[in-house]
C-alpha cells in the first residue's frame, strides 16, 4: 500500500507541472502533424494494442529513445499511458 501511496504522490506532484488535453485533442494534434504520441507502456501492453501513429518508448527507457525517435527537439510530444501516472511523469 505504502509504495502506491508513494506513486501517487509522485503523480500528483507530476501533473502540477504538465498540461492534461483531452483524447480527441491528442488525436487532433496526432493528425495534422503538430505533435507525436508517445506511448509509454511497457512493450507487451503495447503489442497488444496501441495509438496508430504514436511511437513506443516505455517509460523506463524514454531517456535513451527520445533523440532518435524524435529528433526534433521543437516538437511537440504527447505522452499516453494506461492510466495517466507513467505519462505524467515521462512529461515531467
Amino acid at each position: 500500500m505504502a509504495e502506491h501511496a508513494r506513486f501517487e504522490k509522485l503523480v500528483a506532484n507530476a501533473k502540477k507541472n504538465i498540461t492534461e488535453i483531452s483524447p480527441r485533442d491528442a488525436a487532433e494534434k496526432l493528425k495534422s502533424g503538430e505533435a507525436v504520441i508517445a506511448d509509454v507502456r511497457e512493450k507487451d501492453e503495447w503489442d497488444e494494442g496501441h495509438i496508430p501513429g504514436a511511437i513506443h518508448m516505455s517509460r523506463g527507457t524514454i531517456e535513451l529513445d527520445i533523440e532518435e525517435k524524435v529528433p526534433d527537439t521543437n516538437a511537440l510530444i504527447i505522452c499516453h499511458c494506461g492510466g495517466g501516472g507513467r505519462g505524467a511523469l515521462a512529461t515531467e
